[in-house]
């Protein structure tokens, strides 16, 4: 079923949207959430909340790409849970790859702050359009979806230290960017 139909189903308040969208979405979901998460029990919990949410917020939401939609429910209740569960605990990948990005980019929680993060992101997909096709998978399946390091590498055919060497570059010149685009780094 495409992804038109399954919008409209959630429209229409039909049930089977939500098995229809499992049955479409569900296995990319488990990977992004377990990617994060490292846990397939609280990864399967993270989908079904995944599809919950989904259910809340369309309507009013008609989101124009289904798939990203999910995606980032998905990958915001996976690290939420992520957070809960290692609220006492300062290791782990994930961390890191949180820190790793830290330096580009910070957060605020003012309304200011919502305003900024919005530009950002606006500015991040622009320069995300200005890398090769290969840099930007690569940086997509670090920080969008929690890929190690050695899986990326797998992915693209290449040793974990060209890998770690684009990320850092591509940071780089993230942090360059938002700084020309006039982002306090």
């Amino acid at each position: 079923m495409d992804d038109i139909a399954i919008i409209q189903m959630y429209n229409n308040r039909n049930q089977n949207a939500i098995s229809e969208t499992n049955k479409k979405y569900g296995s990319y979901c488990f990977t992004i959430a377990n990617n994060i998460l490292d846990n397939k029990e609280d990864s399967e919990e993270c989908v079904n909340d995944t599809w919950l949410r989904a259910w809340n917020s369309i309507p009013p939401k008609n989101p124009s790409r289904f798939r990203i939609f999910l995606a980032k429910i998905t990958r915001n209740l996976s690290f939420d849970k992520y957070r809960k569960a290692n609220r006492q605990k300062r290791n782990g990948e994930l961390l890191y790859i949180l820190d790793e990005l830290s330096e580009c980019v910070s957060g605020g929680n003012t309304t200011d702050d919502e305003v900024n993060m919005m530009l950002l992101g606006e500015s991040l997909n622009k320069f995300l359009k200005s890398l090769t096709e290969r840099d930007r998978g690569i940086f997509l399946r670090r920080y969008f979806y929690a890929e190690s390091v050695t899986d990326i590498a797998e992915k693209y055919d290449i040793s974990a230290n060209n890998v770690s060497a684009v990320l850092s570059r591509t940071r780089t010149k993230l942090k360059d960017y938002l700084i020309k685009e006039g982002f306090e780094v």
